[in-house]
């Protein structure tokens, strides 16, 4: 009775301040468990599936710095007061963080105290550019957006550039690299349009040092990718300075 008379009475702001209360005093002594705090805020990046315990092992070392966040994709579809989930759950576990969205549709109504969303798409450069330009460099970027490999491609192209070093870029639900409705191969598991196929090959930029090419360029990814990590249906990507030597090639040469 007390939940339909609130749901009926409160506007959307205050069911949403109403609710992130609840989800806040639910979360007290969990700020440091990512498969917790998932669960309260209802992401299905637990549950549906397996990826908190990943982000633990790979994001605690922002856990408490001053970080900028920017997640592709807010969630809800086209319903401008769904979604957001996992924004909120970011800016829980990180007390100092900005966190930033962005989505297709017009998710402005879930903006709230550090969470800022953006109305755009994932692969026009000039609205991702301007992004940028507002909020400056990411230390931490998460495509859970559209999930079409030319689209997870395209955006990688254009903001991980855009991430600082020391950064982390991360891709979800890869599955659909073996999903024709979304530019998928299952049959051809070396058709190179798909993510996977794509992100397969930048783990070769690793290696650069140990090309035998004689007058060899680097690519930016050769110089500017140090790990990568491939889970199911999770990718994370660190940036940094990939400059480990070989221990038997010099100047791309034996």
């Amino acid at each position: 009775m007390i939940k339909n008379y609130l749901k009926n009475k409160l506007s959307i702001s205050n069911k949403r301040r109403l609710s992130n209360l609840v989800h806040g005093i639910r979360a007290i002594g969990s700020g440091n468990n990512l498969n917790k705090l998932g669960s309260i805020y209802g992401t299905d990046k637990v549950g549906d599936h397996f990826y908190t315990s990943h982000y633990m092992t790979h994001l605690k070392r922002f856990k408490y710095k001053k970080i900028k966040l920017l997640e592709i994709g807010v969630g809800g579809y086209e319903s401008p007061d769904a979604g957001g989930e996992s924004l909120r759950m970011w800016k829980k576990y990180f007390p100092f963080g900005k966190i930033f969205s962005l989505d297709i549709f017009d998710k402005s109504l879930l903006q709230e105290n550090r969470i800022k969303i953006f109305k755009g798409s994932q692969i026009d450069t000039n609205f991702l550019n301007a992004i940028i330009d507002e909020i400056g460099d990411l230390d931490i970027i998460i495509d859970d957006g559209s999930h079409i490999n030319e689209h997870v491609i395209e955006t990688f192209k254009i903001l991980f550039p855009k991430l600082k070093d020391g950064g982390i870029y991360v891709i979800e639900d890869t599955q659909t690299s073996y999903w024709e409705e979304y530019g998928g191969d299952s049959k051809n598991l070396n058709n190179p349009k798909t993510m996977m196929n794509y992100f397969k090959s930048l783990t070769d930029s690793l290696n650069n040092q140990e090309f035998n090419i004689k007058n060899y360029e680097q690519t930016y990814y050769d110089k500017n990718i140090i790990s990568i990590h491939f889970y199911h249906n999770l990718i994370f990507i660190y940036k940094g300075n990939n400059d480990e030597k070989s221990n038997l090639v010099i100047a791309n040469q034996i």
